[in-house]
């Protein structure tokens, strides 16, 4: 999981978002229908990047909407007991990072 983490990151700071979402799809589809924190901070992590890309295309208002999905799931970082947390934790904040500067950057 750890690789899978780490190319999911790798894929979002190089704007490959369609990718990104891919990645973390593949992990959280067969396990969509569990009662699990993790599931669900997984599938707030896919909204990220489904996000990104919908602002990538130029459908701000889209992106907007789906990064509060992002947002709500997020919050269930600090209930999840996995041995993944800290590497949670820390694309939690790049994600965020780059929302901003994604967000802030007019060049898209």
């Amino acid at each position: 999981m750890k690789k899978i983490l780490e190319e999911f990151i790798t894929l979002v700071e190089e704007g490959r978002y369609y990718d990104a979402h891919e990645v973390l799809e593949d992990v959280w589809y067969p396990k969509r229908f569990e009662d699990s924190n993790e599931v669900r901070f997984i599938k707030g992590l896919i909204n990220a990047a489904v996000s990104f890309e919908l602002y990538k295309k130029g459908r701000e208002k889209n992106s907007k909407k789906v990064w509060l999905n992002y947002l709500k799931y997020r919050q269930l970082l600090y209930k999840i007991n996995s041995k993944h947390y800290n590497e949670y934790h820390k694309i939690s904040r790049k994600v965020e990072n780059h929302q901003k500067k994604l967000y802030n950057s007019k060049k898209i």
